[in-house]
């Protein structure tokens, strides 16, 4: 093997990537094995499809130079925000609501798409250009220039959040301002500046919860939120007050989990019936199936992914700042899926339509992820190559 192809070889994340694929499969073969999936189709079939498909991507992006992206970044995010803007203006006929959101693509025949999953990957994209641009014209920073680069990126992010919110969908509308929040953090702007934005987000945060509890119907009007949004951070919040109902994802999820033990009940053994158990609730299915040890390594190879994300980010800002942010961004991203996902699953946070990337089922979720991860996988190729340019 030539040192050009060594390059392409990262084994560390190809192994992390290997991994997940096969507890993905796994725990969403045994998740269709629960009787309410009967005659829905083999999902896990499904996923290694769009497992494959989304192996072709990612080699196909290690054919774009970072560059290329920086340059096209732009074109890229508008393409993200046509997509939500035409699922919201979208008839029922190619757009139909479930469970009360429009957030898909559901009747294109051989196909259903869920954009924003897309536009998260270009909003990254777009959002890292233009700190590395703004950085480029503003060598010393000031508070002019560092408050110009908030603003910028505050509309980059209110531009797609504001249709997402609309379909409803909070959840992601969350996952977008979290990933802006660590790209601020990590932009290098004044931390007198940083202070005040996290003082104030958490003070904005603790004032909507409170309100929520205390004033449920107002917040609706104040929040623009869904009763059922407020039953979920009601529950959340207080669980003694809420009703068997309003209880029933998350108890049937910490029985779920409760039910594995330490070393779970294996293969083809899943037994308590639980709600979106593919998709949203995957990781009790992985707790029930594999127990303790099992869901141990699951979060044990995500905190892996993450620190990777943040080590190459570290590595790459030198020789590509552009490279830098988007490993960070989708650092973030994979941060908060995490947090949520698991949190939500065994009540440590409310519940939300967030999936468990690289692990739940979904088209547009995987595939989307795959992009992702090629670009980072692109970034980690380069850093390598730069590497071994400086000590040869």
């Amino acid at each position: 093997m030539s040192k050009k192809q060594s390059h392409y070889i990262q084994l560390d994340l190809i192994i992390i990537l290997l991994a997940f694929i096969a507890i993905s499969i796994l725990a969403i073969y045994n998740a269709q094995h629960l009787g309410q999936y009967q005659n829905e189709g083999n999902f896990a079939l499904k996923q290694v499809i769009y497992y494959a498909i989304g192996i072709f991507l990612l080699v196909g992006i290690q054919f774009i130079d970072l560059d290329q992206l920086y340059k096209s970044s732009l074109y890229l995010y508008i393409f993200g925000v046509i997509l939500v803007v035409i699922l919201h203006f979208s008839p029922h006929s190619i757009a139909r609501p479930v469970n009360g959101s429009k957030s898909w693509f559901n009747e294109i025949p051989f196909i259903t798409i869920q954009p924003s999953e897309i536009t998260k990957i270009v909003f990254i994209l777009f959002l890292s250009a233009i700190i590395v641009k703004h950085k480029e014209k503003f060598v010393n920073n000031s508070l002019n220039s560092d408050l110009w680069l908030i603003l910028k990126l505050v509309l980059t992010t209110l531009i797609p959040v504001a249709f997402i919110l609309k379909q409803p969908d909070l959840g992601t509308s969350v996952v977008f301002f979290f990933i802006l929040g660590i790209l601020i953090i990590l932009s290098g702007i004044d931390w007198k500046i940083l202070l005040v934005m996290i003082v104030g987000g958490i003070a904005a945060i603790a004032l909507a919860v409170l309100l929520i509890v205390n004033f449920p119907e107002l917040s609706q009007k104040v929040l623009g939120i869904k009763p059922y949004q407020i039953d979920r951070v009601m529950t959340w919040f207080d669980p003694t007050q809420q009703v068997d109902d309003d209880r029933y994802q998350i108890d049937r999820s910490l029985l779920t989990i409760g039910s594995g033990q330490l070393t779970g009940k294996g293969m083809n053994n899943a037994e308590v019936a639980l709600p979106e158990a593919h998709t949203d609730f995957i990781f009790s299915i992985i707790g029930e199936s594999f127990g303790f040890i099992g869901s141990s390594i699951v979060i044990f190879l995500f905190f892996l992914l993450i620190y990777k994300l943040v080590t190459l980010g570290m590595k790459s800002f030198e020789f590509s700042p552009y490279g830098s942010f988007i490993c960070f961004g989708f650092m973030a991203l994979i941060l908060i899926h995490t947090f949520q996902n698991i949190g939500m699953t065994i009540g440590l946070m409310p519940i939300t339509g967030i999936p468990l990337l690289f692990i739940s089922y979904g088209g547009s979720t995987t595939l989307s992820t795959m992009i992702g991860f090629g670009i980072v996988y692109r970034v980690a190729v380069e850093q390598s190559r730069q590497k071994d340019f400086l000590f040869n």
